[in-house]
């Protein structure tokens, strides 16, 4: 009898094991079909402030970027010396943009890109503030080989200073990209000229559908709250003439403080009726990706606005993926002692930008 009950007890607990066994294979084979089924991919939106050679490109302002030696005729000290904001004076003057501190500019940008997607980037790359595509093209051949980007998306625009928007990519392109140029129709020239369009560029996604990418650069906050008003609405019409089934997203220096935010409720009227905001769904902890100093206070003027066909009645197969929602500012010459985002300095070639970039997974559904 005990060894009956000795037979039992032990086909019992090997049939227990061998449930268990399967229960365990079973639950790992989901989730590695979950997995499987996933494709991702990342977008980037920096501000890399002022990337610029140190050659003179004719009709466009960019005198403060030469190298010492060809600033001193009287010619440009005259033209530099009518420039009233002290800061952009000095540098017209005295900044020795030479090769060396350009070298070190494009190398500390890349390390900055880098920093994510274990050492390849983002997929997909907006950047503002890029004088040229030749000097982008450096960026892209010189310093991001490991990112393994296509050519560079830049179509030459009319600010005055000569900085454009751009995209850096490993999606294939499916279209042309357009520049379209924001109508500003209560303004005067001289309000107009240091002003960007906004760059429209078409991504195949892995699964073959198009993800539609708008790069922007608004007016700065020293231009009217209307100027911006009027570019919002322009990107807004944009993107209400795609197809419904598109997914889209629109990336970049929106130059929408948080106190014209708040005063304003810029973000309520042009943003959130259309757009998700990315950093409002994750990012909980972050600050910003500018900081004021004179006011003391943080902004998000770098910002990821997200649109699917979803919203406009048309299911799509890819959204964001909330907890990716990051500031990218891991490199240390990016920050400050006190926290704050280091802008570029001469003589010595100290810091990266004074925004930080921000960046967003997107994930097929």
């Amino acid at each position: 009898m005990r060894k009956l009950v000795k037979t039992l007890r032990d086909t019992t607990l090997a049939l227990l094991c061998v449930m268990l066994l399967i229960a365990c294979e079973s639950k790992q084979a989901t989730e590695v079909d979950v997995e499987v089924g996933k494709a991702s991919v990342v977008l980037m939106t920096f501000n890399v402030e002022n990337l610029f050679d140190n050659q003179d490109d004719p009709g466009k302002d960019d005198k403060a970027y030469l190298a010492l030696a060809a600033k001193q005729t009287d010619a440009h000290k005259a033209e530099c010396a009518e420039i009233t904001v002290d800061r952009w004076r000095d540098q017209c003057l005295n900044w020795d943009w030479h090769d060396e501190i350009i070298e070190k500019k494009l190398q500390v940008i890349a390390r900055t890109i880098l920093q994510i997607g274990n050492g390849r980037g983002p997929d997909v790359l907006a950047l503002q503030e890029i004088e040229n595509v030749a000097i982008l093209e450096r960026l892209r051949i010189e310093y991001l080989g490991a990112a393994d980007y296509g050519p560079s998306v830049l179509l030459e625009g009319d600010d005055s200073r000569g900085v454009d928007v751009a995209f850096l990519s490993r999606l294939e392109l499916v279209n042309e990209p357009v520049l379209h140029r924001i109508r500003f129709a209560d303004f005067d020239e001289s309000r107009v000229a240091d002003t960007r369009g906004i760059l429209q560029a078409d991504f195949r996604l892995p699964d073959g559908s198009t993800l539609t990418g708008f790069a922007v650069h608004f007016p700065a906050p020293y231009h009217p709250t209307e100027m911006r008003e009027a570019a919002y609405e322009h990107l807004n019409r944009l993107r209400a003439n795609l197809p419904a089934d598109r997914s889209v997203f629109a990336a970049g220096d929106f130059n929408t403080t948080s106190t014209e935010d708040a005063e304003k409720d810029m973000l309520g009227r042009f943003a959130r009726p259309h757009w998700t905001v990315v950093h409002e769904l994750g990012c909980a902890d972050c600050l910003g990706t500018q900081y004021y100093a004179a006011a003391d206070n943080w902004s998000f003027l770098d910002m990821i606005l997200w649109s699917t066909g979803d919203t406009r009645g048309k299911k799509t197969t890819w959204n964001i993926r909330a907890n990716s929602v990051e500031i990218a500012n891991k490199v240390d010459q990016q920050v400050r002692q006190d926290g704050t985002p280091a802008r570029f300095q001469l003589p010595d070639g100290s810091g990266v930008s004074d925004h930080w970039p921000l960046i967003v997974s997107l994930e097929s559904k």
